[in-house]
């Protein structure tokens, strides 16, 4: 039996940076669609992007900033935040991510761990004050007596913004390396502190173009993204995936709304659709669904949470997405390291999430003693190539915890590789629940529950128990207009999965903790259930 190794198909890298990969393909498609922001009313050709963002880079320079300096964008999807991007990318500038949820505790975290010279958000939106957070953010890290970099604030819509927009300086750009910083974005937060993530030019540039040839992107494609431009889905997998193959970007709303998703497809005709698995089932359940005309998709990207079968399968048919593609990784791997073929069959697409794309090492490795494992063999999945983040911002043990000396990057994800190298991801191992010395795995069980023809959507965890040392909890979303009990789902589950996985406690949900990019907070479930039964007190005790 072969081992669990695999390399993807070796084809050059492009060797520029994001500014210099924007003009290309802005000499390319000068007067083709760029970018469109349907809340803002915005539409750029790509002549246009290249216009603005140089304009926008000159102002930052002008303000003061330096190559290497970091500046922060605090906000929701819109127009601002793409100039940013490519912006800072052409001045040298390293953008840091800030992700639009955060409050005063976790904003003053990012600005202390990052140093950023300089933040962009918006004022205000329906939901949040964002300038009295970042005030109260700042009087909190001088009450601990944290003193940050920041220098200049500046609001979208302002004269101070505007400024920096018609800046008319014309001396050359920085010259600037593939190699060096652009990006840092921090990891969710949903386990311990957040980390920032050192992302090149080199790293992104080349993940989005490789993704673009996977997909078979051109400037003919138009991409629907609702999913957040402050998460690699976003801004690498959408942004970068446009700038290396002349798609054009639709951003349906400041934030996920189905309606809006769906509108923004059928009225500009897009060819590609992302989002996470709730995203998906947000839009197929949408009363409003058989309205839209969505006969112009043909592929899209399901990712940032494992994808239900039976959801990607009516993805496929109701949606027209006949070449839906699984995409996995992680922050620290750019964040793409597999995806299937267009022309794969459905099998591979709905039970697997792809194999190795072109110039990444994969293998699956022992947990105990990091040896390569045969095929077939659960281990922990391990990438290896120009996608390694160049580490964690000032954090070199932390970088050495998950890149080893042979520069294998352990991505703490368990999974299989089949003999055709494609990859079945089968959990965390922190999200493997061990009950009575049985290991038992969320995804199995989610799986089995999506085949119930009541469950909308279900998320399976551990819950702390003092005599199996963990049970199965699992928070169900039916479809509308149906009901279900929780006896009911135990009696579909007897004699079809092992007695042991069948869910001891059942909650039926009409909504999930989630990050703002969409991802379930499993951590969140579990504290939940474990506040309102009293089992705080089991979940610390010790196990034999």
């Amino acid at each position: 039996m072969s081992l669990s190794y695999l390399a993807g198909p070796s084809i050059p890298l492009l060797n520029t940076t994001i500014g210099q990969q924007l003009e290309v393909t802005a000499n390319l498609f000068p007067d083709r669609l760029a970018l469109v922001s349907r809340h803002q009313a915005v539409r750029f050709t790509w002549a246009e992007l290249l216009a603005a963002t140089g304009r926008l880079a000159h102002g930052l320079l002008r303000l003061g900033l330096q190559p290497e300096d970091r500046v922060g964008v605090w906000a929701t999807s819109c127009t601002e935040w793409m100039l940013l991007h490519l912006a800072t990318a052409r001045a040298g500038i390293v953008l840091v991510n800030i992700n639009p949820a955060n409050r005063a505790h976790e904003l003053a975290f990012v600005l202390r761990k990052s140093g950023m010279k300089a933040i962009f958000l918006r004022e205000r939106d329906a939901r949040v004050d964002y300038s009295a957070v970042l005030s109260e953010a700042v009087e909190h890290g001088a009450r601990n007596g944290e003193t940050a970099a920041l220098k200049h604030t500046v609001l979208f819509g302002t004269t101070a913004w505007d400024s920096l927009c018609t800046c008319t300086d014309t001396v050359p750009l920085p010259k600037l390396s593939p190699w060096d910083v652009t990006n840092i974005q921090y990891t969710s937060g949903t386990t311990g502190l957040p980390k920032g993530v050192l992302l090149t030019h080199h790293n992104i540039l080349n993940n989005g173009y490789l993704i673009s040839l996977q997909m078979g992107y051109t400037e003919r494609d138009v991409i629907c993204l609702p999913v957040p431009l402050s998460h690699c889905f976003g801004c690498v997998m959408g942004t970068m995936c446009a700038v290396t193959s002349g798609a054009a970007i639709v951003l349906p709303n400041w934030t996920f709304n189905p309606l809006l998703t769906l509108e923004a497809i059928a009225e500009e005709r897009a060819t590609s659709i992302y989002g996470v698995p709730t995203m998906f089932i947000a839009e197929l359940r949408h009363p409003a669904f058989s309205q839209f005309d969505l006969s112009s998709l043909r592929t899209g990207i399901m990712a940032g949470a494992p994808c239900p079968i039976e959801i990607m399968k009516q993805v496929q048919t109701d949606m027209h997405c006949r070449q839906m593609s699984i995409a996995y990784g992680l922050t620290e791997s750019s964040p793409v390291l597999t995806m299937p073929h267009l022309d794969d069959d459905l099998e591979p697409r709905v039970s697997t999430v792809g194999t190795a794309l072109p110039c990444t090492e994969l293998a699956i490795a022992s947990l105990e003693t990091g040896e390569l494992l045969p095929r077939g063999i659960q281990g922990e999945v391990r990438a290896r190539g120009y996608a390694v983040m160049k580490g964690y911002d000032r954090e070199p043990e932390a970088t050495a915890a998950v890149i080893d000396a042979d520069g294998w990057l352990h991505t703490g994800d368990l999974g299989v590789m089949r003999e055709d190298g494609y990859i079945k991801i089968t959990g965390r191992a922190k999200d493997m629940i061990i009950r009575g010395g049985e290991n038992i795995y969320p995804r199995e069980i989610e799986e089995f529950l999506y085949t119930h023809p009541h469950v909308a959507e279900v998320h399976v965890t551990g819950l702390p128990d003092d005599r199996l040392g963990e049970i199965v909890l699992a928070w169900i979303r039916l479809k509308s207009a149906h009901e279900c009990t929780q006896e009911e789902i135990r009696v579909y589950c007897r004699g079809e999965i092992a007695h042991f996985k069948i869910p001891e406690v059942i909650r039926f949900v009409e909504s999930y903790p989630t990050t703002v990019s969409g991802k379930i907070q499993k951590f969140r479930i579990r504290e939940i259930e474990m506040e309102e039964r009293g089992l705080e007190t089991v979940a610390t005790a010790k196990m034999a």
